[in-house]
């Protein structure tokens, strides 16, 4: 073995050791020459390895006395909290191969949509324009609130759909997972009942597995969850919290009905649950669908949302919409985990792009290519044997239905391998059960690559 692997060995070998608490915060790691010897290789390869491990900051130094660990060793990995998953089929492996996949690779199975579809000019405007801002926005930390100007800017939205709200009722955050997190230390203790949509978005699931609560879903149908499975659920089950997407639902797309909004509504209020209302997609609807939020007059409805959907993933900008008690309890929280408020650059570059007279425009752009999209992709899957499970009034998913109920994760590695990223369908569902589904994004699908590795999946002999 060449010298940089000994050396590389001797790293391994100690972060395993503090990792599994074999040594302590504080403990003294083994003597150099004591080391050397039980490994086999050099004083000096153990003198590399340590004084590496103190770079990073895994160990520290003390003159004249040794090394020493520095630190406990990593929390348990979200993956155990929960059922153990399928690591190539995790909730959490799709969104670091979405993530960490080099910009050239295609995503069918992101969630977000391609560079050249966001509004890039509006954004270098908005860039230019910090040049100009209060030197307070470019080195203070963000009032606890965020900025006064977009807070308005999203309670005017509310006010145009019958949502009567005043600025207070908005909360700035760094993201709409930071939201759905802040709610969940509010509201959800280990051990806690809450009730997701069956299939949802999967980052529902690890992030209420990294707080310990119990994941029930509900079935979800072409109009909606299903009523009676969710007043059973919350009858038997006392859950704190309902999270779903009202709009544009993902991943299957569908819309909520009037009839079935009411009657999720009706058995919230009887069995006193909470419900979180992820907006993210309602921009892309042609016209606004029913929203908890506005029937519930957020009585017992929180709203999110973000704009890394339809204005930059870059820009981590969310917020929550809720009464005013609430948004004093969640200010407190994100203080307390954050230290202030969404960040004050963020912020100001989201009111600029919003401000602008063509984000409108860009709005109605992005729903005219996406309504070809999704027609274009449904066309390209046919041939494959691969139907949508309905056709989406908006939005950028397709859920699909594989041919001959294909194993959706046994094609997602196959196509893995090709290099295209997939999202299989049991991702998305709490109770496995969309074993033969996919989610497509029709505009990640652009990439000439994509049809022909999909076809060589489909044929790949399952495991």
């Amino acid at each position: 073995m060449a010298e940089g692997g000994r050396t590389a060995a001797v790293m391994a070998a100690i972060r395993r050791r503090i990792a599994a608490r074999g040594l302590a915060p504080g403990e003294r790691l083994p003597s150099i020459r004591g080391l050397a010897t039980a490994m086999g290789v050099s004083p000096s390869t153990v003198v590399e390895a340590y004084e590496r491990l103190a770079a990073e900051g895994a160990v520290r130094s003390r003159p004249g006395s040794g090394f020493y660990a520095a630190a406990p060793g990593p929390l348990p990995a979200l993956a155990k909290i929960g059922p153990r998953l399928d690591r190539a089929v995790d909730p959490l492996w799709v969104s670091r191969q979405s993530l960490d996949a080099e910009p050239e690779i295609p995503k069918p199975g992101c969630g977000w949509l391609p560079p050249a579809w966001m509004p890039v000019a509006a954004l270098r405007r908005a860039a230019r324009g910090l040049a100009r801002a209060e030197d307070s926005v470019l080195t203070d930390y963000g009032a606890t609130r965020g900025p006064l100007p977009l807070r308005r800017m999203l309670a005017r939205q509310c006010a145009g759909e019958g949502l009567a709200v005043g600025p207070d009722q908005v909360l700035l955050t760094g993201s709409g997972t930071q939201a759905i997190d802040l709610i969940c230390r509010l509201l959800v203790r280990p051990g806690d009942t809450v009730l997701v949509d069956d299939p949802c978005y999967f980052n529902f699931q690890a992030l209420l597995r990294a707080h310990r609560a119990t994941v029930i879903g509900v079935p979800y149908t072409e109009a909606g969850p299903d009523p009676e499975r969710f007043a059973a659920e919350a009858a038997a089950h006392r859950p704190r919290l309902y999270i779903t997407n009202s709009a544009l639902h993902n991943p299957t797309g569908a819309t909520l009905s009037p009839a079935i909004a009411h009657r999720i509504l009706n058995a919230a209020a009887a069995h006193d649950v909470t419900i979180v209302e992820d907006d993210i997609f309602a921009p892309f609807e042609p016209e606004p669908s029913p929203r908890l939020a506005g029937l519930d007059g957020l009585a017992r409805v929180i709203r999110i949302g973000s704009f890394s959907k339809t204005l930059s993933a870059s820009i981590r900008c969310g917020y929550v919409v809720a009464k005013a008690e609430w948004i004093e309890a969640l200010i407190d929280l994100q203080v307390a985990t954050s230290f202030g408020g969404v960040s004050p650059v963020a912020a100001e570059l989201v009111a600029g792009v919003l401000g602008d007279g063509q984000y409108r425009k860009h709005l109605e752009s992005l729903r005219r290519r996406l309504d070809r999209a999704r027609r274009d992709a449904a066309e390209r899957l046919a041939p494959l044997g691969i139907r949508p499970w309905l056709m989406p009034r908006g939005g950028f998913y397709l859920w699909c239905s594989l041919p001959e109920t294909r194993d959706a994760a046994a094609v997602a590695r196959a196509a893995l391998r090709d290099g295209v990223v997939l999202a299989p369908g049991d991702v998305f569902s709490v109770s496995c059960t969309a074993g033969s589904r996919m989610r497509f994004n029709v505009a990640q699908m652009g990439d000439a690559r994509v049809m022909p590795v999909l076809a060589r999946a489909l044929t790949v002999p399952e495991a």
